[in-house]
């Protein structure tokens, strides 16, 4: 049906009821001049009737606005019918371009000429806006702005395209930061937030821009380089991000320093696809981890062979607890004669039911990273203490047990809470243990470790600190501990009666320890020039496979029967 006006020149007389509508609307003759608009479309426009009446609005918009404001107006004369679309127009009071959803409809004379368009226009700028925020938080990282794992997907497959044409190789570079945790939890994940926003700006700015710079959550980043022509231009970035971090951060008015590790794969040579490019770079750091931090590894196809016997061990550790396959031997802590027992060394070993008996270096730093070390080691306590408990039931004089707790398990917040209570339930006392830690461990967190160390002895424990002489304390550090005992490392016992450097330590060690009431144990001992020059030297502990290699609890056993 066509529609008509219902009146012909006089078009004022409609100007108060349409400046009543909240949307702009505005009418044109046939030649494209404006002959109306309502008070809506004045603050849409930045313009006043009176500025615009009779024109074409040319001189008031930009050229390319312009042109499609007119091409729209022909469609409409020239097919009759109304068009709807999107368009940006320009504000002038504003000065900024504002997005509006535009309806233009012609209207006829009485004769059906179209003689008129009117048309209509909603401002969808604020709903614009929402939308790419929506889309800006599914593809991007919140916190830092930069592109997320969804976009990475799509640059990758992009970039690995273009490659394949072109015959160009891409890197992707597995970023993960060092010791970032440390930071989060000594000095709140503010201070964390802000530091990873200063190390993504840094990482940006090293990278050409058609590079692609990706948080992948946490502390760590990929980057996408594409159109290489050989491994040197990711090596050149790699250097790079290494270099960016070197200068500390002012974060908060603290000074703070980071690091990271790399690995890199390559396309095509690491994989052909997104999903094998970020497994092989991850494996690739994870190597680059292992080798000290702060550098940048390659993949190789040992890495990934290696990665593989990792998983097959990660998931047979998992399921070692369930099947009972953890073993303990005991290694005995013996006199200078070998004659007395004065304690006992807890062994962990895994009897894996196709390699045979695991040895703990095999499998403990798996534990480690996996956390599986936190049950294990509560299974080797509460194992040691069942242990005792039988033999005390059976009548034998038991020695302490020397059980090992990994870092991990020392920094647990539930540690003291978690020996007393395997203690309690199994009805002992804190006397029949001892527990070695590592020297390292007495220099992180200080207070909190003297805290937990007198907490333990409380319980009656004895505090050892294990392979003494290999971390970065020292004997008069040692005042501030509860500690009774230092096993001095087999790594000097080994070239006592060759190494003079060994043996300054060891007699170092042995001295200082004596001055401060400290009970000393030489671990390693396997032969007799060994042992007798420990003894010179006042060392009466000793423990090594010249007296005992580590038995199982029957062999045990027959030494306590022998014994008494």
């Amino acid at each position: 049906m066509t529609s008509f006006l219902p009146f012909s020149d006089d078009l004022s007389k409609y100007q108060a009821l349409i400046d009543l509508l909240p949307v702009a609307i505005f009418i044109k003759d046939a030649e494209s001049k404006i002959l109306l608009i309502n008070k809506a479309c004045e603050l849409q426009w930045g313009l006043s009737l009176k500025k615009v009446y009779g024109t074409d609005a040319s001189q008031f918009f930009p050229p390319e606005q312009m042109e499609q404001f007119l091409a729209k107006d022909q469609e409409v004369f020239i097919n009759a019918k109304q068009v709807d679309f999107e368009e940006i127009i320009w504000n002038s009071t504003l000065e900024q371009n504002r997005f509006v959803h535009t309806f233009k409809k012609p209207l006829y004379d009485k004769s059906g000429k179209p003689l008129y368009l009117v048309g209509m226009s909603v401002d969808i700028t604020e709903r614009k806006k929402a939308e790419q925020r929506i889309t800006e938080m599914a593809t991007h990282d919140l916190l830092t702005g930069l592109p997320n794992r969804a976009l990475l997907k799509d640059r990758i497959e992009q970039a690995l395209e273009h490659c394949r044409r072109n015959q160009k190789q891409v890197a992707v570079l597995f970023i993960d930061l060092d010791h970032f945790k440390v930071i989060n939890d000594s000095l709140g994940h503010d201070v964390g937030d802000l530091l990873l926003m200063e190390v993504a700006t840094r990482f940006v700015s090293v990278v050409r821009s058609e590079d692609t710079v990706v948080r992948q959550g946490g502390d760590e980043f990929i980057i996408l380089l594409s159109n290489l022509d050989n491994e040197l231009g990711a090596e050149e970035v790699a250097y790079k991000i290494i270099d960016v971090l070197i200068l500390p951060f002012l974060i908060d008015g603290k000074e703070l320093n980071i690091s990271c590790s790399i690995g890199i794969s390559l396309f095509p040579s690491d994989g052909e696809n997104i999903w094998t490019l970020l497994k092989n770079s991850d494996i690739a750091m994870y190597h680059a981890k292992k080798s000290g931090r702060n550098n940048f590894k390659f993949f190789t196809p040992e890495m990934n062979r290696q990665a593989k016997e990792r998983h097959i061990m990660e998931v047979g550790l998992r399921n070692a607890l369930k099947r009972n396959e953890l073993q303990l031997y005991y290694q005995p802590i013996v006199n200078v004669d070998g004659s007395k027992m004065k304690s006992m060394e807890v062994l962990l070993r895994w009897r894996h039911p196709k390699k045979g008996l695991v040895c703990p270096n095999k499998f403990i730093r798996v534990a480690e990273e996996t956390g599986m070390i936190v049950p294990i080691g509560e299974w080797v306590l509460r194992q040691s203490c069942l242990q005792i408990k039988a033999w005390y039931q059976k009548g034998y004089e038991v020695p302490r047990l020397a059980i090992n707790l990994s870092a991990m398990q020392f920094r647990q917040k539930n540690l003291v809470a978690c020996i007393a209570g395997i203690l309690d339930e199994i009805g002992l006392g804190g006397h029949c243990l001892t527990l070695e830690i590592t020297e390292s461990e007495l220099i992180e967190n200080v207070e909190e470790t003297i805290r937990t160390l007198k907490q333990l002895s409380a319980l009656g424990i004895e505090i050892s600190v294990d392979d003494f002489g290999t971390g970065y304390s020292n004997l008069s550090f040692l005042k501030r501990y509860q500690i009774n005992t230092l096993k001095i490392d087999h790594s000097f016992v080994r070239d006592i009666t060759t190494d003079l450097d060994d043996t300054a330590i060891i007699h170092a060690i042995i001295a200082m320890a004596h001055n401060l009431n400290i009970y000393v144990i030489a671990e390693g001992v396997e032969t007799n020039k060994q042992l007798a020059f420990l003894v010179s030297h006042g060392c009466s502990s000793f423990q090594g496979f010249y007296f005992s290699k580590p038995l199982l609890a029957a062999e045990i056993e027959s030494r306590m029967l022998l014994a008494n």
